[in-house]
């Protein structure tokens, strides 16, 4: 992965919104990535390993200095991955990569076999007849690329998010798509799939996308049914125990609210989540350690790491159901890798206005723009923002975020320890303005709104 060169600026660890704040610790975001990859690994929500890494979590944003470090527990229903194979059996034999998605279905022990019916997109998919699907293998592609805000991904999503449970409902035997990856690599891209309610879940995977290309071959050539034996044993081990994990650098003035920013601890399965969202997490946690010396903000600056984002945002409902009534001026999660920030776009009541001006100045010496796109949060943050908090995205490159996001190449070696430190710069430089901002940022038309 191509290095990114830091400006003199942040080598330093100085910006000038950063004059009169901590010192970073040197690599401080790496330390924790690495420690958290090293020595929990994946963490599938609501497993073990989940929990293993609410405790390091613990341990060591206690050892950095935080205040109120705790975990909040909920339950949630767990799934777990099992034997996933796939093999090509006519007209041309062959062994396929694939991997399960998350809340899919099973296939009977020896697995199953079946004719594969191909579309070309979702909307195909929809408009097909019940009759030419039923028992067969629904297999739908696409044409994601890699773009720098990481839009296709919203835009393709739908054929991961809800096809499955279109496939099932009209009748179809198993779901297979392309990877929503980028790569050409021989890796397939999990993540979760959602089933409609009444929809009895069927088994559901992604292949990599050099093999979806394959079969793309195969439906020009064949010139006669392709048939698939597909073997999917995931399952659901009923409810469990998942969490998150909070912090805090306490504020001068209770009265003034609350800015929470963090990112999700839990991960899938298949790396050792690092760039998704071993990276986030750290991010946040050292960008507000550099608030912990010296005088303390107007406003609690709080850390959490949600548990559950992968599998539905179960730690993200859990904190809104826990803490909808206490007061949330500002909300801000990193949840998309390591790479350089470029942009930033805020969502502020037209009075606080001034407060993104300040904020262009602030971080215009790293390299990042201001976006006249609405920030719109994330997964974790959305319900904070629906009741009234006002949000800032600081926007990474994602240009190369889909190359290995949900597969077991995210790992650390991804990471590029620069580019992560001029997030914890941005980040850093936010957090110094919105907790110490004079504006009140929450909008009074919505004041006091409650999400439902």
């Amino acid at each position: 992965m191509k290095k990114y060169v830091l400006p003199l600026v942040i080598l330093t660890g100085y910006a000038p919104a950063l004059a009169d704040v901590k010192a970073p610790e040197p690599n401080l975001a790496y330390q924790i990535v690495e420690g958290l990859t090293t020595e929990v690994g994946q963490r599938l929500a609501g497993t073990e390993a989940e929990a293993r890494a609410r405790d390091w979590g613990v341990a060591k944003l206690k050892a950095l200095g935080f205040a109120n470090v705790h975990i909040e527990p909920y339950d949630m229903p767990v799934w777990v991955r099992g034997a996933e194979t796939a093999e090509v059996v006519v007209p041309y034999p062959q062994k396929l990569a694939l991997t399960a998605l998350g809340n899919s279905g099973a296939t009977p022990e020896v697995g199953l076999s079946a004719e594969v019916i191909a579309f070309s997109s979702l909307a195909e998919l929809k408009s097909a007849p019940d009759a030419a699907i039923k028992g067969k293998i629904v297999y739908v592609t696409h044409q994601m690329m890699g773009t720098q805000d990481g839009s296709s991904y919203g835009y393709f999503g739908p054929v991961r998010f809800i096809g499955p449970s279109i496939a099932a409902k009209k009748g179809a035997a198993a779901y297979l798509l392309r990877s929503l990856g980028t790569n050409e690599h021989r890796v397939p891209h999990t993540g979760v799939t959602d089933w409609e309610k009444g929809v009895a879940p069927i088994p559901a995977a992604a292949l990599s996308v050099p093999d979806a290309e394959n079969i793309d071959r195969m439906l020009a050539r064949a010139g006669q049914p392709i048939v698939i034996h597909l073997t999917l044993t995931p399952k659901f081990t009923g409810t469990h125990t998942s969490g998150n994990v909070i912090a805090e650098v306490p504020g001068s003035d209770p009265a003034a609210g609350i800015v929470v920013i963090g990112g999700h601890l839990d991960s899938w399965d298949l790396g050792t989540g690092a760039i998704d969202d071993g990276a986030g997490v750290a991010i946040t946690t050292a960008a507000a350690h550099r608030l912990l010396a010296g005088s303390p903000p107007k406003r609690t600056i709080r850390v959490v790491w949600w548990g559950s984002e992968e599998e539905g945002g179960f730690g993200s409902d859990a904190y809104f159901k826990a803490h909808r009534t206490e007061k949330h001026v500002m909300a801000a999660e990193s949840d998309f890798g390591a790479d350089r920030v470029w942009a930033f776009s805020t969502k502020v009541p037209d009075s606080a206005n001034s407060f993104t001006d300040r904020l262009a100045t602030a971080l215009a010496p790293l390299g990042i723009v201001a976006d006249k796109r609405a920030a719109h949060g994330g997964a974790d943050v959305e319900k904070l923002i629906e009741a009234g908090a006002a949000v800032v995205d600081l926007r990474q490159d994602g240009t190369h975020y889909f190359d290995i996001h949900h597969t077991a190449d995210d790992t650390l070696d991804k990471i590029d320890p620069a580019q992560m430190q001029q997030n914890v710069e941005a980040w850093a430089v936010f957090l110094k303005l919105a907790a110490n901002a004079p504006e009140d940022f929450i909008a009074k038309s919505r004041a006091g709104v409650v999400a439902k």
